[in-house]
């Protein structure tokens, strides 16, 4: 495509071979735009923008997508107020963007000549729309979508914006990892307490948005709302539709009676979905916001419910070869106790080590009682799939090649191993071996157990199990890393580094940048830093090394991806470290970052927490 170099052109993009701009007729052009990107073809077109596909070839022409301010609008102060929308726009980009993964970001905001440009991230994928014309959704892909897009919602809303268009053709499956994406912030608003009540500027997608959006007063529902019509849309593949009169045509809700009919058009495909599900749908679809759901976090917690977590079409394969033999007396499996609910604060932070963001959320836990008080917290971890090990330029070698893995629902310590608890569980009937009750260096109820060896953290789940009846285990190197991440993709779950405030590690480096700070140089209480990540387990980054079930390879070459234990080809006489500890580096405790001891002997700088599926 060519660019038209005349400033003050209205529509500078030519088709190639153009003698002459088909808008104002010069002939003076130019392959881009900005001196750097290359526009490849039109995308879409609104009320108020053009959107191109482009490449950037300022970095090896690497995809982007260019949107360019061309408002269908008449009088100056219309246009002025339809720039400041577009403003607008590039700065939500920009702060949403650059703090969570599923956002694109913005990448660049400029003018030229008379017309405004913003450049984002271009996603490769496909969008829900695309998928829904393909093929038909299931309950548990349904479930998934929510899994995946909620806590985007929850973050969108926590900084204040209605996103108002959520729609299958604004959320794209990143094809790298299966991740959906929340595109086209251009119908967004960012709302106070105040504006919440006042109406606004009416922007909505017919079949998608609830009436009290139509009217002009979107609220955090009002994106639930459209988020469950999705949903259903997509279980019957039932999508709006313009007849020959452009009228929309919709046989998924009857609009006289205010109702949707999406159950009837399930049974007419004769297809069925569970009463638990359908209830949580239905409360997103209410008519009245007052009666949906309130809150992404809302939606979420009665998906995360123990029967969801673990169902049994979803338990993972006992790992019967991740650790050695189990001992010859019949294991009883013991039924779960009722699971509670344990709320705690996540913080994410910039490159700089300063905070952007404190959020307060929820997961559900069991506990098991030794009774004194001494009692091991297990956190349920839901299922999903995750990119496994460091992007191109992160890491060492032995973190790549970075790789899709599909972890199952599991139960997982909030904190690592206590010397209470291990004392207590040093206490059961032997299994295998001894264990010494008092192994650490560092003196603490509940500091970290810090000097045990791999074997004797199995002997340590072994105990477990026969108190306990449950499959108590070391976690598979992949489980551990899914955990520890709980979403995210940055070098650990607080963001792009870490400091002493945040994690107990060791001196300063490229990731810990507050050289002022104290580093303590030993082992401090579990949780004493009062921060979980997203999936509310403290301390995965730094205070002690933790043992996983996998013998050492060197790098992921042809590594499972299903979440287990990798036994083949690995060296069973090293096991892998993962966390890293008070006495190492910040960037050896980063999500990605492996190491190994030896299984028998070695350092005695070693503790764990332990798992269950």
């Amino acid at each position: 495509m060519q660019i038209c170099q005349n400033p003050n052109c209205s529509n500078p993009f030519n088709p190639d071979g153009n003698r002459y701009c088909i808008s104002c007729g010069q002939s003076n052009f130019d392959k881009l735009l900005r001196n750097r990107y290359r526009v490849l073809r039109l995308l879409g077109e609104g009320g108020f923008s053009r959107t191109y596909e482009a490449a950037d070839a300022d970095r090896l022409n690497a995809p982007c997508v260019i949107k360019q301010f061309v408002p269908q609008v008449q009088g100056t102060g219309q246009r002025i107020k339809a720039a400041q929308f577009f403003q607008e726009e590039a700065f939500r980009l920009y702060e949403l963007g650059e703090n969570h993964i599923q956002i694109p970001r913005l990448l660049a905001y400029f003018q030229q000549g008379i017309s405004l440009y913003l450049v984002q991230e271009f996603i490769i994928g496909k969008t829900l729309l695309a998928e829904v014309q393909q093929q038909l959704f299931n309950e548990e892909q349904i479930r998934q979508i929510l899994l995946d897009l909620l806590p985007v919602l929850e973050f969108v809303h926590s900084r204040n914006v209605i996103h108002r268009d959520i729609k299958p053709e604004n959320i794209i499956r990143r094809e790298s990892d299966g991740r959906l994406v929340l595109i086209d912030f251009g119908g967004a608003k960012q709302v106070t307490q105040t504006s919440l009540v006042r109406q606004a500027t009416v922007i909505y997608t017919i079949g998608y948005a609830p009436n009290e959006q139509m009217a002009g007063f979107a609220c955090h529902a009002s994106d639930l709302y459209s988020l469950g019509v999705t949903c259903v849309r997509l279980l019957t593949q039932s999508l709006p539709l313009l007849d020959d009169y452009g009228q929309i045509q919709d046989n998924l809700y009857d609009a006289m009676n205010g109702q949707w009919m999406w159950r009837s058009r399930l049974q007419e495909k004769g297809i069925f979905i569970s009463e638990e599900f359908g209830q949580i749908l239905d409360k997103l679809l209410k008519h009245l916001a007052s009666e949906r759901y309130q809150s992404a976090a809302e939606v979420l917690k009665d998906l995360k419910s123990p029967q969801i977590n673990l169902r049994e079409n979803t338990a993972p394969t006992i790992l019967a070869t991740s650790q050695p033999t189990s001992p010859p007396q019949t294991q009883i499996i013991s039924s779960l106790p009722t699971l509670s609910e344990f709320q705690f604060e996540v913080v994410t932070v910039d490159k700089k080590g300063k905070e952007i963001s404190r959020n307060r959320q929820s997961a559900n836990y069991l506990v098991e009682d030794f009774g004194k008080v001494i009692k091991l917290e297990m956190v349920s971890i839901p299922g999903g799939t995750f990119m496994m090990g460091s992007p191109e330029f992160e890491g060492d070698a032995d973190e790549h090649p970075q790789h899709q893995v599909t972890v199952a629902p599991f139960f997982m310590g909030k904190y690592p191993v206590t010397q209470a608890q291990w004392r207590a569980v040093a206490a059961l009937p032997k299994v295998k071996q001894s264990l010494n009750p008092h192994p650490s260096k560092f003196k603490g109820i509940n500091r970290p157990v810090e000097n045990v060896s791999w074997h004797e953290a199995v002997e340590f789940c072994f105990r477990l199990r026969e108190q306990t009846g449950r499959n108590y285990r070391l976690p598979s190197e992949a489980e551990w890393e899914y955990a520890c991440r709980a979403g995210t993709t940055t070098p650990y779950h607080f963001g792009k580094t870490v400091t002493p405030e945040l994690a107990n590690c060791g001196g300063s480096d490229s990731y810990a940048l507050d050289a002022k700070s104290k580093f303590r140089r030993e082992t401090t209480d579990v949780g004493s830093f009062q921060l979980a990540n997203a999936f509310g387990l403290y301390d995965m980054h730094g205070l002690v090394w933790e043992w996983c079930a996998d013998p050492w390879h060197k790098n992921y070459e042809v590594a499972p991806t299903d979440g287990s234990v990798w036994e083949l080809g690995g060296d069973e006489h090293r096991r892998v470290l993962r966390g890293g500890s008070w006495s190492f580096s910040p960037e050896l405790c980063r999500s990605a970052s492996r190491s190994w001891n030896e299984a028998v002997g070695g350092l005695r700088i070693c503790g764990f927490r332990v798992v269950f599926s």
